[in-house]
């Protein structure tokens, strides 16, 4: 496809591809037709076929204005879902289902009385939160973004324990018992680790060109400005005490932002 494309390629973020998913995006829905249809000849010349049916359409407003009526516009590239207003919710909704998906897959071994705490933890840690935290180093995270994963994983780790909220059981004591940290730590930490990746990039790199530079001639509407993703990491880096300059020191950032299992 790379080879096939290569000509009538644009540079990131206005053209992506992975394998066969590719996202165009331009300034108005007449220059994305323009630029698929082009795509469509040149896929078509080469043997290839653009399927139609399977061509979304999200025009992004990142105003603050609320419109009225309609479903909420949302497209799903590469297991992570983006709204059209640049919020996260749809996303995090999504990944929790896919770590109750993970959960109901596994069901008969976590809920089997015969195997270990501990190697229950460990099952959750390899298969189930990793589905949870799919592109979390990407969001821009509010409180009730956290307090939605939280309220999940908890749930689960009473469940294979067999404990309810009932027994009056603290949070730090199920956790302890099968060797499983917060998993607000654990999003704080693949954030940060993500951030890392990129200050040690390039400033040529695109990555670096579509994270860390802020559009400022984008009019904003009323209201309060949307959370972004810097602003995240630099609530981040204050909570824990980080200092950014150690960034370039791979070994010492790792140590940094380690969130060790109980």
């Amino acid at each position: 496809m790379d080879e096939v494309t290569r000509d009538i390629q644009c540079e990131i973020p206005w053209c992506m591809l992975f394998t066969d998913d590719v996202v165009l995006v331009d300034e108005s829905r007449a220059g994305v037709n323009r630029k698929l249809e082009l795509w469509r000849r040149t896929l078509e010349s080469k043997g290839f076929r653009l399927s139609r049916t399977k061509t979304e359409y999200m025009m992004c407003d990142f105003s603050a204005t609320r419109h009225e009526g309609g479903d909420k516009n949302t497209f799903r590239y590469l297991g992570s879902v983006l709204q059209k207003d640049g919020d996260i919710d749809e996303d995090v909704r999504h990944r929790i289902s896919a770590g109750w998906l993970k959960w109901r897959q596994a069901s008969g071994i976590l809920c089997d009385k015969r195997v270990p705490q501990k190697l229950k933890g460990k099952f959750y840690r390899t298969a189930i939160r990793p589905a949870m935290l799919y592109g979390a180093e990407c969001w821009p995270t509010k409180r009730r973004h956290v307090q939605q994963l939280s309220v999940a994983e908890m749930r689960m780790l009473r469940w294979f324990c067999g404990h309810t909220r009932r027994d009056r059981v603290r949070n730090e004591v199920i956790r302890d018992k099968v060797g499983v940290a917060p998993i607000e730590e654990k999003l704080t930490q693949h954030r940060l680790r993500w951030f890392g990746h990129v200050q040690r990039r390039p400033p040529e790199a695109p990555v670096r060109d579509g994270v860390l530079e802020r559009v400022d001639n984008v009019k904003r509407g009323r209201g309060r400005p949307k959370l972004t993703w810097d602003e995240s990491v630099k609530r981040d880096l204050k909570d824990w005490n980080i200092s950014k300059e150690i960034v370039l020191d791979r070994s010492a950032w790792r140590l940094a932002i380690n969130v060790p299992e109980p």
